[in-house]
């Protein structure tokens, strides 16, 4: 009998997968809640469509899964200061925004990061559970971007990272 990989192997291997870096936000009742995610991408162009994983265990959960409205901000470099204090388990709820720039959301209400490089307001489109995780797909309701010039937050062997060379060969 054959075992599968250790969560530290799995974990090992799939940080070698290099990721732009989000914070999703909604509102419930008045109170912000926010997550630093990289497990996002777009789905589909007909409708248009975007996914998070969530951690079914996280407040986080609990918020996506309480409103039909929610927002992606896709940050720049310059951002890892906000991606880290969002990723903290256990942070205060309220508040967790004050030293954040943030604006709100015509549609979703939710916190739209400043400076992100692009926004996305979303409607939730479909929940499926995943193991421990929920894909949410979002229908995507507002887009708005920054001006070019800003190089992406990213995420590769379990560090935020940057962009050095923006330079590649065609080839």
């Amino acid at each position: 009998m054959t075992t599968g990989p250790s969560e530290r192997e799995y974990r090992e291997a799939v940080s070698r997968f290099a990721t732009g870096i989000t914070v999703v936000t909604c509102q419930v009742q008045g109170v912000d809640h926010a997550m630093t995610a990289n497990s996002f991408t777009s789905v589909s162009l007909d409708p248009l469509l975007v996914l998070v994983c969530v951690e079914r265990e996280s407040r986080f959960h609990d918020a996506i899964s309480a409103t039909p409205h929610w927002a992606v901000s896709i940050l720049e470099n310059s951002a890892v200061d906000a991606a880290r204090w969002l990723a903290t388990k256990g942070r205060p709820l309220h508040g967790q925004l004050d030293d954040v720039p943030h604006s709100r959301g015509e549609v979703s209400g939710a916190a739209l990061i400043s400076d992100a490089l692009a926004t996305l307001e979303c409607r939730t489109y479909a929940t499926h559970r995943a193991g421990d995780h929920d894909v949410v797909l979002g229908e995507v309701l507002t887009v708005s971007g920054s001006e070019p010039g800003s190089d992406p937050l990213l995420y590769y062997r379990r560090r935020y990272r940057t962009i050095e060379d923006d330079e590649m060969s065609a080839g």
